[in-house]
């Protein structure tokens, strides 16, 4: 009876995953997905107020009314809570997605970064190492790649990432590093997600396609950074976790920190998504054309063929079908 229990044990250790940053956007659906298919979930944000903390708590209260989910009220650089909480868990299999996000918001709010993106994924990997965690699946960016607004072709994996124009950037290009170090030093198994824009229902408020909806339903105007020039490598959050868990699924061999760009696969004008927007709100926005803001680049444009050629990932939803879906739910929910 003992070895049966201790079994049983293993197996649900073997089917339990921690997700950090379950109750951010991209957390939330990756946590639901992996409960959609009979895994167990750990989930572990700190709920800040970085952006609206309703809408945090909206994508928390979904996934805590579900058996299989529990919510961890932690921030990940609690060096010793996350630990014990790894420990305890027996999970063999990380997906970190917490981070302090945002471009602009790291001019105002440097040490935020520091302590989420540098401290925070530092104890995650620590956690990992004294633990036996066999998989940590990582969130990096995009934006590690720099300002390429000449560049024809979509960015690889093995482009230079070295000159960051943003503290968000570069925090993100140093926990790869980090990993990197961690992966050869102690044998741990890692996938870094350099993510391109992410979007759908649910979404993050500071993201400009939500401010913009937001804005247009009010009547007021929107300000058009880059004179409307710039275009983004927008990535419908079904496709985005498609890609998460299939990632997970595929564990690259023991020690080798493997990095994969996820996303759509092709840029979208900034002034294409605003169209749409009016579209599908029925109403056009007032625009004020604006210069560049420091920390922000020309253009992103995803090679996703890597991911693609390991997992069969295919992204699905283009921004004409993705973005009305968008306004549905923000109906809905803001009324």
């Amino acid at each position: 009876m003992r070895d049966k229990a201790k079994t049983q044990r293993h197996r649900r250790a073997e089917l339990t995953v921690i997700v950090t940053g379950a109750a951010g956007f991209v957390g939330m659906y990756t946590a639901q997905r992996l409960l959609d298919r009979g895994e167990t979930v750990i989930g572990v944000d700190v709920f800040n107020d970085y952006y609206d903390p309703a809408l945090k708590a909206a994508r928390a209260a979904k996934l805590e009314a579900q058996d299989r989910f529990r919510m961890a009220r932690m921030d990940i650089a609690d060096v010793s809570g996350f630990a014990a909480l790894v420990k305890a868990s027996g999970a063999k299999r990380i997906v970190h997605l917490a981070a302090q996000a945002g471009v602009r918001y790291s001019l105002e709010n440097p040490f935020a970064y520091e302590r989420s993106n540098l401290a925070g994924h530092l104890s995650v990997l620590e956690a990992c190492r004294h633990n036996g965690v066999e998989h940590l699946v990582y969130a990096s960016s995009s934006s590690v790649y720099g300002d390429r607004p000449q560049s024809g072709e979509g960015f690889k994996e093995s482009d230079a990432a070295v000159e960051p124009v943003s503290l968000y950037a570069a925090t993100k290009r140093s926990g790869e590093l980090m990993s990197y170090s961690y992966g050869r030093l102690y044998r741990l198994a890692q996938t870094g997600l350099r993510f391109f824009t992410v979007y759908g229902p649910m979404g993050r408020p500071d993201m400009a396609y939500f401010s913009f909806t937001k804005k247009i339903f009010a009547g007021e105007p929107i300000e058009v950074f880059g004179q409307g020039e710039m275009s983004r490598d927008f990535t419908y959050i079904d496709d985005i976790v498609t890609g998460v868990v299939a990632a997970l699924d595929h564990a690259p061999p023991v020690g080798e920190n493997r990095i994969l760009n996820i996303g759509g696969g092709r840029p979208e004008g900034l002034m294409d998504m605003i169209s749409t927007l009016e579209k599908a709100i029925g109403r056009e926005a007032v625009k004020v054309y604006k210069p560049m803001q420091p920390g922000d680049v020309s253009r992103t444009f995803a090679d996703v063929s890597k991911l693609k050629d390991i997992t069969g990932y295919t992204p699905e939803v283009p921004i004409e079908v993705g973005l009305p879906r968008f306004v549905e739910w923000y109906r809905g929910f803001y009324g």
